[in-house]
């Protein structure tokens, strides 16, 4: 396991149609599971990634282009997109979950597709002007062909946006408290990889959540929300991710090999 550990090949990437087949069963109601057993069903209408996807997302879209389509890849209820919801005329969802399912979005209608197994988006070429995969791509098994389809769907000029974990998130070949069975990180230099492979503009890339969770365990109690939905703690996690950039490790091990963003957030657009 030693070279997916150290990052220079992504778990879960090269699996037949079989290993595609068992991860997708293990993980399409892995995080409504975790919602229900964790108690953060009643909480979890409060989407609180907000502030964290304007940041570093979606203020850099531009405000005078209106989105013919959407696509969001696990999107759930929809909620990702209320930041730019005056912009878009309809929203396609793909998301395996029979439980996170909504009819609208603020008067737009939400219409649901199951994801194939085998990663293929059944949509057209050049059909969306906007997607969004925001901590989705790390729960696939083969992202680079995922990514490949989001790709041919987007249709040229238009805005792909991604926010995904960079590190292993622990050993996944054991059970981890409060992630699914399958989930791991994508290693950040895998992904510039197949960016730049696909031929997209990087509009931006940047870093965050640098020990989010540390500090959330240390300091939650005192914050009646996480800490990550308040704007001014985004701001000092944007600076914290920027200075220790240089510490990245996929599968940290030591302590001081954990100060260091956790996740990427790019903005991407079509050629």
């Amino acid at each position: 396991m030693e070279e997916y550990f150290s990052g220079k090949k992504l778990y879960g990437d090269d699996f037949t149609y079989d290993q595609i087949l068992q991860w997708y069963e293990d993980e399409k109601e892995g995080y409504a599971n975790l919602v229900s057993e964790h108690g953060w069903a009643e909480s979890y209408g409060g989407y609180g990634y907000h502030h964290l996807n304007i940041l570093h997302g979606y203020r850099y879209l531009p405000k005078d282009v209106v989105f013919e389509r959407a696509l969001g890849l696990g999107s759930a209820l929809g909620d990702e997109f209320l930041p730019v919801i005056p912009q878009i005329k309809s929203i396609y969802i793909l998301e395996p979950s029979d439980q996170f399912v909504a009819d609208q979005l603020k008067g737009v209608t939400l219409q649901y597709k199951k994801p194939s197994v085998d990663g293929k988006i059944d949509f057209p070429d050049n059909y969306f002007q906007l997607e969004t995969s925001f901590g989705v791509l790390h729960h696939i098994p083969n992202v680079s062909f995922v990514l490949r389809e989001l790709h041919r769907c987007l249709a040229p000029g238009g805005y792909l946006l991604i926010r995904e974990p960079i590190n292993s998130m622990g050993d996944w070949r054991n059970p981890r408290h409060g992630l699914t069975k399958r989930e791991r990180g994508i290693p950040v230099e895998i992904l510039r990889a197949q960016i730049q492979e696909l031929g997209f503009t990087v509009v931006k890339e940047s870093f965050c959540f640098a020990m989010t969770s540390f500090l959330e365990r240390k300091l939650g109690k005192w914050f009646k929300r996480p800490i990550y939905e308040y704007k001014v703690y985004l701001y000092l996690d944007r600076l914290l991710s920027k200075l220790t950039t240089f510490n990245l490790k996929y599968h940290p091990e030591k302590m001081i090999q954990r100060i260091a963003p956790t996740s990427v957030f790019y903005v991407l657009q079509k050629r």
